[in-house]
């Protein structure tokens, strides 16, 4: 496995081994060890999660606020996203920047978002299936979303789909110049 320090240093893109033949392939998805020794983190994850979108879905901005903040590893299983992570640590020299990573079933890739960074991905392919694991539970209380198309942050979706499919929670995020954000 390679690991890859984006241009926001602690947002980081993991690249498998992957072993292939005329069978199919075979990789190891996570490995605690060699994620420690690639990162010097030690994440606890406590909740997997799954969900499926259609080509246009945008789901995101979306965060969790102290003390219920989430760190996440992230991988697409089907289909295709571009996915996106914002700086929210106000005292970050990176504060308001993203970084933006093509995830797919076919590169295999991973990406490690820590606390204090909001996370959102639109959906390429016909369908997507997304898997994120989580260092802390699902808290609603905690949960808050920020504009997907914030012009203070000015996120460059992919031109491919022009008016994205979003929830109502997601229509209703707030602009990054109003959003609670981590100290």
């Amino acid at each position: 496995m390679q690991a890859k320090r984006l241009s926001i240093p602690d947002v980081i893109l993991f690249t498998p081994k992957v072993f292939g033949d005329e069978r199919g392939f075979f990789y190891e998805s996570f490995n605690q060890s060699l994620f420690e020794e690639l990162t010097g983190l030690k994440p606890q994850f406590v909740q997997d999660n799954h969900s499926k979108s259609q080509q246009g879905v945008l789901r995101g901005l979306h965060y969790q606020l102290p003390p219920k903040g989430q760190g996440k590893l992230v991988r697409a299983v089907q289909g295709e996203v571009f996915d996106v992570v914002v700086d929210i640590r106000k005292h970050s020299p990176t504060f308001g920047q993203w970084v933006g990573v093509n995830l797919s079933a076919h590169n295999k890739q991973q990406l490690w978002i820590p606390v204090g960074f909001a996370h959102g991905f639109l959906t390429l392919s016909d369908t997507a299936e997304f898997l994120y694991k989580t260092t802390e539970y699902y808290s609603p209380a905690h949960e808050r979303c920020i504009l997907w198309n914030d012009a203070d942050i000015g996120v460059q979706w992919p031109a491919a789909i022009a008016i994205p499919q979003l929830s109502a929670k997601d229509r209703q995020g707030q602009p990054f110049s109003m959003a609670e954000l981590y100290d």
